[in-house]
């Protein structure tokens, strides 16, 4: 199944999260001078224009990044993603949105190396033409979860790994735990970012338990629910699982989070976690 087109859901509530702390782990990276590699299993097509049809269809940027646009007063974390988003915007109307890529080209140096992997065969041609420096990030129309096995170790000694897939595929859900322990059997150093949506509360725990059994160490819990995840369909939420995290992220979390759990809110049952599945 290629269904699934992230556009009609660009800067909503999951996104900011998904964000927070792929920009986080990048301005962690770039504090040192050796170079990083950043691998994202499932690119998408790098930004978003909110005024395209797709994401006027349901506008669910309108109840996530333009609330936090009109916030003040945030935490420096936020205050770093939008940063971003208004650099997009020059005329301060907001038009466009940035997807994984675009925020970490926006830390990356020359020495730095992307390599984005996106499978959808209307989505591919858009990423690639995004990033036509081939220096500087290779796109590759592939599998992004076969990606792991074959771009790790990378060459650089550093790396982010970013696996956002649909799960528009059940199974989606055993291959990103598989991925992930490939990917530290091959790159224990490596830092791995695994985001998931709340649909249900069983089947995120489910994911968490196989995580847990996995009995990798060193893994943080950041998980933001936007109302009850029981009472509607759809996602009431999001979280991020990360593998040797930047030792920042868990006080960093502990500001960004209840401050997005009070502006995305929905219901009075808007929840957010910070915990640790594995320690280290």
């Amino acid at each position: 199944m290629l269904s699934y087109r992230h556009i009609y859901h660009a800067g909503n509530h999951a996104d900011i999260l998904k964000h927070l702390v792929v920009s986080q782990i990048c301005r962690h990276l770039i504090k040192k001078e050796a170079p990083f590699f950043y691998l994202d299993t499932h690119a998408g097509i790098g930004q978003y224009s909110l005024d395209s049809e797709q994401a006027q269809k349901n506008k669910e940027f309108q109840s996530g990044i333009a609330r936090l646009l009109d916030e003040k007063n945030l935490p420096e974390s936020i205050e770093a993603l939008l940063d971003i988003v208004k650099e997009m915007n020059p005329n301060k109307s907001l038009q466009f949105y940035p997807g994984s890529p675009k925020i970490v080209d926006y830390y990356v140096r020359q020495k730095d190396k992307l390599h984005l992997c996106e499978l959808h065969p209307n989505d591919y041609p858009i990423l690639a033409a995004l990033f036509p420096n081939k220096r500087r990030a290779n796109v590759s129309k592939e599998d992004g979860f076969s990606s792991v096995r074959a771009m790790l170790p990378p060459p650089q000694k550093r790396g982010f790994v970013l696996m956002d897939p649909p799960y528009e595929v059940k199974k989606d859900y055993q291959y990103v735990v598989k991925a992930l322990q490939e990917g530290c059997q091959r790159f224990p150093q490596g830092t791995y970012a695994i985001w998931y949506p709340v649909l249900n509360r069983k089947q995120a725990d489910d994911l968490l338990k196989a995580v847990k059994a996995t009995k990798i160490r060193n893994v943080l819990l950041l998980e933001l629910c936007i109302r009850d995840s029981e009472k509607e369909r759809g996602m009431a939420g999001s979280g991020m699982i990360v593998v040797n995290p930047p030792w920042t992220l868990e006080q960093e979390a502990k500001e960004f989070l209840p401050a997005l759990s009070k502006i995305l809110a929905e219901d009075n049952q808007a929840n957010h976690q910070v915990s640790w599945i594995t320690p280290e």
